[in-house]
């Protein structure tokens, strides 16, 4: 299969996944969910789809939870709002780029602060 059919797949993935969890998905153990990434194998018939969480450790274990035992009904939406010959298998893993991310800003902003310190003294 081609690599660009599995970047378009998972790019509508992205799209319908995020559209379900904001309107469908009632779970209340599932809280701020970004998708902020989908993998999909060569065969169309797995994927990654990696969600950032915002909230404490307990908050994100209870929405990872909460993810995989909404699995089943998001893979049947998902099989009802796109026209794939089989509906990928859905398989959640928690990310933690955005926090990185904001983790680095701050390093960089107090770095900066620092030096700005040191030049006034």
């Amino acid at each position: 299969m081609s690599r660009q059919r599995a970047q378009r797949l998972a790019e509508l993935l992205k799209k319908e996944i995020s559209d379900i969890l904001l309107r469908e998905v009632k779970d209340p153990r599932i809280g701020f969910v970004s998708v902020t990434n989908i993998d999909v194998s060569g065969d169309l018939r797995h994927a990654k789809i990696y969600v950032s969480v915002y909230g404490d450790e307990r908050e994100k274990m209870e929405t990872m939870e909460g993810l995989e035992q909404a699995t089943g009904f998001i893979r049947k939406l998902l099989g009802e709002r796109i026209t794939v010959y089989h509906t990928p298998e859905l398989l959640f893993r928690y990310d933690n780029s955005i926090e990185h991310g904001a983790h680095i800003s701050q390093l960089l902003e107090k770095v900066k602060k620092e030096q700005t310190e040191r030049k006034e003294n």
